[in-house]
């Protein structure tokens, strides 16, 4: 990932990122002459946290919110850090045979990959793998929405995801996909071991490649006529069942 800097803006997105991830905000720009008492709550409550603050023109914010209304105010992020596809083996080494990985194929929604990555960390997830194409990055928006979550687990991007799984596969790690199309139950599976649990993405699901490389294919059982969840929803489904498992 590159180290340039990530920005979030507007109040509430600023108020947020203040409020839940605070440690990884290094600065907040709050627009010059403002009265508006949101903007000077924010500005009071980034400093009591020890951010820095500064004041600045409205021009200035324009050139950062881009096409995003600034409403005065912007925070930066520190650069997230980053794991590469070869970190990945040691990982689930480290694991020591209970390995829980969480795999994306490509959800592209920045606020759905913050929401999977929250689930990830709160369930004790070895690392969420996610394609390089295909997919949001971790930016400001998924490390504001995953409430620092992008910070606590690993997230490593790959080249090929199916080789990635394959790859996994040799490593002893059983890899399970998700589908609402076929009749097998998550609830069956045995998720206590070296486990790799593959979400689709938003409109397409899982890929055809993807799919391939699953040891099984299985649904989440639901009742009435909802015929799929969003797919952070799934996740922490799929993740709880499987802390559930362990223990």
């Amino acid at each position: 990932m590159s180290k340039q800097n990530q920005w979030v803006v507007g109040v509430n997105a600023v108020a947020s990122a203040i409020e839940n991830d605070a440690g990884h905000v290094r600065e907040v720009l709050v627009e010059t002459g403002t009265r508006n008492p949101r903007l000077i709550e924010i500005e009071e409550q980034a400093r009591r946290r020890g951010i820095e603050v500064r004041r600045v023109s409205a021009q200035a914010l324009d050139g950062i919110g881009g096409n995003v209304r600034h409403q005065g105010v912007a925070a930066r992020y520190a650069p997230a850090r980053t794991w590469s596809e070869h970190e990945l083996p040691g990982l689930v080494e480290a694991a020591g045979g209970r390995a829980l990985l969480l795999v994306l194929d490509g959800v592209q929604d920045p606020h759905n990959l913050g929401a999977c990555l929250r689930s990830a960390a709160a369930a004790g997830a070895t690392a969420v793998v996610i394609p390089k194409d295909k997919s949001a990055p971790v930016n400001a928006t998924v490390r504001k929405t995953s409430a620092g979550a992008a910070d606590r687990v690993p997230v490593v991007t790959v080249t090929n995801l199916a080789r990635t799984l394959r790859d996994l596969k040799k490593q002893g790690v059983w890899v399970y996909g998700l589908t609402g199309e076929v009749d097998p139950s998550l609830y069956d599976l045995d998720l206590a071991g070296n486990v790799a649990l593959v979400l689709g993405g938003e409109a397409e699901g899982l890929r055809r490649l993807t799919r391939e490389q699953c040891d099984a294919l299985v649904r989440i059982p639901m009742a009435g006529d909802v015929e799929s969840l969003n797919v952070s929803v799934a996740a922490g489904i799929c993740l709880f069942e499987a802390l559930r498992q362990r223990g």
